[in-house]
């Protein structure tokens, strides 16, 4: 694993064994209170091995990312300003994979520029996060009020963790290591995922697309996964017994194992 800086943007990678890759690299990004780490536990090293090479940027504000000191100033413009700078500087056009609102990202990203290929993984719908908050904040008020509290920069109950990202046993080891990398998220960036800045699927390029979600997820429920499916007429798949965090789950590599058999589909080089 490298931990890379493009600019002021961090950005972790990882090669084939070997050198012999595939000539089209993979660009993975983060959903909200993340970055860049929830990639290198397990997808980075997995499609390293299968022959991608694979990168994860942590977005503005972000990891060790610049921006953290005015992070509640960030919009998903700087969020798909920072995917398009580290696109710029890749040896090629890369698939951009994209979870929840890495993947809200991925869309907006689509209204100006193209790549080979899109996946997105349990992501903010393109109608946006108003209709998941309000049934999350009816289904489980509990789970909404301590994901509030992360956005004015406490922490976090281990449970509400487990709850809010897993559907499949996980150690209370596993649950600390992944809350240490737990992070406020702009509120602005939000707010635009919300009501403000969502997208416009009239202009979007359309390269071929693969949309995942979870059975499981309290987040981002299969509903929203569905309505995302509608948008772009593209049927969704979803993982039996999983929550939102797919790329950490027990079953982690069941949604790998889809996404680089869905690539080798495209037969993307």
């Amino acid at each position: 694993m490298m931990e890379n800086r493009f600019g002021k943007l961090e950005v972790l990678s990882q090669s084939p064994a070997g050198g012999a890759a595939h000539e089209t690299p993979l660009l993975f990004i983060h959903g909200a209170y993340a970055d860049a780490w929830c990639w290198a536990e397990n997808f980075l090293p997995f499609f390293a091995e299968a022959g991608w090479q694979a990168y994860a940027v942590s977005l503005s504000g972000h990891g060790s990312s610049a921006g953290r000191d005015h992070l509640d100033s960030l919009s998903i413009t700087d969020y798909v300003r920072d995917v398009s700078q580290v696109v710029a500087r890749l040896p090629a056009r890369p698939v951009l994979i994209g979870h929840s609102m890495g993947g809200f990202v991925v869309q907006k990203f689509l209204e100006e520029e193209t790549v080979p290929a899109a996946v997105l993984m349990a992501a903010v719908p393109p109608h946006g996060l108003l209709g998941s908050a309000f049934g999350l904040a009816f289904s489980k008020p509990a789970l909404m009020t301590d994901l509030n509290r992360i956005m004015g920069g406490s922490g976090v109950a281990l449970e509400t963790l487990r709850e809010a990202l897993f559907a499949q046993p996980v150690s209370t080891d596993r649950l600390m290591h992944f809350m240490r990398h737990m992070q406020p998220e702009s509120h602005r960036a939000l707010w635009d995922m919300t009501l403000f800045d969502l997208p416009r699927i009239s202009r979007m390029h359309r390269p071929p697309m693969l949309i995942l979600g979870a059975d499981f997820d309290h987040l981002i429920p299969a509903s929203a996964v569905e309505m995302t499916g509608r948008a772009y007429g593209i049927e969704p798949e979803f993982f039996a017994g999983m929550g939102h965090g797919l790329m950490l789950e027990a079953d982690w590599r069941k949604v790998a194992q889809r996404i680089d058999e869905w690539l080798q589909g495209l037969a993307i080089a």
